[in-house]
């Protein structure tokens, strides 16, 4: 009986024993923390800057209104390839052909009293004043000589001095002739010139009239200046246009370019030359390529963004689906680096200037100081630290500590 109590006594003991261990284990179980994790791969990284832009020709010739008229006939269509010297539109241009007779008749007023001015009028007055002057001078000069005889023959007792006297009164009288006649001149040689260089300049204004209101009638017969492509036509019979409104915009659409909005924060990493990516909602399984060629050179606001305008030169190739004023979205690529070794961005954390990471090893995290290269929006590399493989914790309900014991689960 003894030996039976004794036996049932073990087997309580045993039981209570595996029960404690059960619990023990349940209990170890229970407080380990599930923390989400990534294994260190390779593959090709990139950094990438991506905005908007818009398309826009890089020489585009812009046809505009140059007085106010109708629209008379549209001879093309939105989109279509034209040929250089192939007439687009015209405008009714009636009365602005009547204000250019009225301007050429009175240019040709004008260049005929400039031409009385130089030819007659006061330069007849200047012939006469011209020719009185040469008598009298040839007065003044007979005169001179006559008084000098006169005042030898004087002294000589071979002459009367009221004869001198005589001479000497209408000497006087000739050089305040001769003076007189010579200032008449002068006026009338300056005013004259006044006068030509008045008239001149109405000739000039009239000149100037006519030139104005000749381009003001070649805007109304649009003409392609080149080989290209009209890409847009906001007009139609029938249309009121003012003055300086625009009509029709050609452009040749093999020779395109973005302007980018590149935020303030990324335009220190953006360059000349840098490869450029640009997308279109309009063709989502197409990519244009270009290259970054002319770099901001002010920083303006554009609604809530303060942005850099950057401009990139992009191959349209033959097709020409890329077309002026589109809004589209840029990817500039910064750096490349082939098959190097990365981890989640959302892994790596700081101290100061280090950076580090824990890394998983038998279920428990440990501190790992890590080197870093380039990222992008996701991924980051890892310049040493770390092996192809290791797996690392990534930050979430859990906060990460030095030898936490963890359960991982693989991130998405």
């Amino acid at each position: 009986m003894t030996s039976a109590l004794g036996r049932r006594l073990w087997i309580i003991v045993g039981a209570a024993l595996v029960l404690t261990a059960v619990l023990v284990f349940i209990s170890g179980r229970g407080g380990t923390a599930s923390v989400p994790v990534a294994k260190v791969t390779r593959q090709n990284l990139s950094t990438v800057v991506s905005s908007n832009g818009k398309v826009e020709p890089v020489t585009p010739a812009a046809l505009r209104a140059g007085f106010d008229t109708f629209v008379d006939r549209v001879f093309v269509v939105e989109g279509q390839h034209v040929k250089r010297g192939q007439a687009l539109f015209s405008l009714d241009d009636s009365q602005t052909r009547a204000q250019l007779a009225a301007a050429r008749a009175n240019l040709a007023a004008q260049q005929e009293a400039l031409r009385v001015a130089k030819a007659g009028g006061r330069a007849g007055q200047i012939a006469k004043a011209v020719a009185d002057l040469q008598k009298a001078r040839a007065a003044r000069d007979q005169l001179r000589r006559d008084n000098a005889s006169l005042t030898k023959l004087v002294a000589e007792k071979a002459s009367t001095r009221q004869e001198l006297e005589q001479n000497q009164l209408q000497l006087a009288q000739a050089e305040a002739d001769f003076q007189s006649l010579e200032k008449v001149k002068s006026e009338l040689e300056q005013q004259s010139q006044m006068d030509q260089h008045r008239v001149g300049l109405l000739v000039d204004q009239a000149r100037a009239q006519v030139s104005d209101i000749e381009g003001k009638l070649r805007s109304a017969h649009g003409i392609a200046p080149f080989d290209g492509t009209l890409y847009s036509l906001p007009i139609h019979p029938g249309d009121f246009v003012k003055a300086g409104d625009l009509l029709a915009e050609v452009a040749d659409l093999h020779h395109i370019r973005v302007r980018a909005f590149i935020d303030e924060p990324d335009l220190g990493q953006i360059a000349l030359n840098q490869s450029v990516d640009i997308l279109w909602d309009a063709h989502p399984d197409r990519v244009w390529s270009g290259r970054t060629e002319v770099l901001p050179k002010q920083v303006v606001n554009r609604g809530t963004r303060s942005v850099g305008e950057l401009l990139c030169s992009v191959d349209n190739n033959d097709r020409l689906d890329l077309l002026p004023n589109t809004t589209v979205d840029v990817r500039i690529h910064i750096s490349e680096h082939p098959n190097v070794l990365v981890i989640p961005r959302g892994a790596i954390l700081v101290d100061g200037s280090n950076r580090y990471v824990f890394r998983v090893e038998d279920d428990r995290l440990h501190r790992q100081d890590i080197k870093v290269g380039i990222a992008n929006p996701t991924m980051i590399e890892v310049m040493s630290g770390l092996s192809l493989g290791d797996e690392v914790a990534l930050p979430g309900e859990v906060a990460l500590k030095e030898n936490l014991r963890i359960r991982p689960v693989p991130s998405e």
